[in-house]
């Protein structure tokens, strides 16, 4: 029986190789392993192809949101209005610099963040919002950015999972995900559409100052060698990850094109198996105001647990992000929230199911994939 993994990062690395190899070499002959040229040189390349934003490299996508809170002095005794349906970062990195998150419920259809419900979110100790661009599409950008306006509150944007997806706003232009806040957060872990061989991020901001201070705080707030202004952090991009990064981000809108293909045909295939038209299974809207770069082909699915474990047996490989709502993590019991305070989040994390997806995928292996779902829902 043939497997059909939920990534397969093998089938990636076999078309880079050669030049892969170039690349890393080229660090280690160097022996300059953290910051320096070649990171310099992958900040400039992610500055000019997010469309002349600065582009600070630091440790990780978790780094990369603790930072920005913090460089707009966000810290204890203030709240952070965000989604409760995300990856556990987007939250914990208000609790690391003293702040408490503030959940609001996502949208049914994209389980974005619900612009509607955020005002009311809002109180006398909010001092930023942070919403989700989720599985690789922006949330509703033009409608968060004039909430934070007009409350006079910074947006910072986690695009983590949604590097190369563009917001296409109300003043007609496309905005390259994460540079339309105050700051924009990414992620280069392995399985991200742009990853790294181990972990990294970044920060994009459009503001000469806040570059400055973030630049400062990812290596212990010091503006030269030995001389710390304020306490910062050890949070730095290393040169053998931005070597990586580089080589991949000139294949990253072929990837991202190739993804959106793959989506397209589980589009069909669901629609023609008939798993679409009995409810068994549905695809997450597509928002009108954003591409889609597919990190995630995610799906709900009526008894999802019970699919889920058919795959299992028959080697077909999948996720379920996220299966606990972040208002009901253990660790945030303190905040008071209970079963019942997001429906739309909780609904959503007993039916989501993420499909196998990447560039490589192929048609034969999106059919076995869409044959199997249609197994389980016939044994159901």
């Amino acid at each position: 029986m043939d497997t059909v993994p939920q990534l397969d990062l093998k089938a990636q690395y076999a078309t880079l190789r050669e030049e892969m190899a170039q690349a890393l070499s080229a660090v280690l002959d160097s022996q300059y392993f953290v910051l320096g040229p070649t990171v310099e040189r992958f900040e400039a390349e992610m500055s000019a192809y997010l469309g002349g934003a600065h582009a600070i490299g630091c440790a990780s996508g978790t780094d990369a949101l603790i930072l920005s809170l913090a460089a707009l002095d966000i810290g204890p005794g203030h709240e952070v209005v965000t989604s409760p349906f995300t990856f556990f970062a987007t939250a914990s990195c208000a609790y690391k610099v003293g702040a408490r998150p503030v959940f609001v419920d996502v949208e049914a259809e994209t389980l974005q963040i619900d612009p509607a419900k955020v005002e009311a979110a809002i109180g006398p100790k909010t001092r930023a919002l942070l919403p989700v661009h989720l599985f690789g599409q922006c949330c509703d950008m033009d409608a968060m950015l004039a909430i934070g306006a007009r409350r006079k509150l910074p947006v910072v944007e986690d695009a983590c999972q949604a590097l190369s997806a563009q917001y296409l706003g109300q003043d007609g232009k496309p905005h390259q995900a994460g540079t339309m806040g105050a700051t924009g957060t990414y992620s280069f872990f392995p399985s991200k559409n742009l990853g790294g061989y181990g972990d990294g991020g970044l920060i994009a901001t459009g503001d000469d100052a806040l570059a400055v201070r973030l630049r400062k705080l990812r290596v212990h707030g010091a503006e030269t060698r030995y001389h710390h202004l304020e306490v910062g952090w050890n949070s730095r991009l290393d040169a053998l990850q931005a070597a990586v990064l580089s080589v991949k981000l000139k294949r990253l809108d072929a990837w991202s094109a190739a993804r959106a293909r793959n989506a397209d045909r589980y589009d069909h295939l669901l629609a023609d198996s008939g798993l679409i038209a009995t409810g068994k299974v549905r695809p997450l809207g597509r928002a009108q105001y954003s591409t889609h770069i597919f990190h995630q082909y995610t799906v709900r699915v009526a008894g999802r647990d019970r699919m889920a474990e058919h795959l299992r047996t028959r080697g077909i490989g999948h996720a379920i992000y996220y299966p606990v709502p972040l208002h009901l993590q253990e660790c945030f019991r303190d905040l008071g929230y209970r079963e019942g305070a997001f429906p739309v989040a909780e609904q959503a994390a007993r039916e989501v199911l993420s499909l196998p997806m990447y560039p490589e995928l192929t048609p034969a292996q999106q059919e076995r994939v869409v044959e199997e779902l249609g197994a389980a829902a016939k044994a159901a």
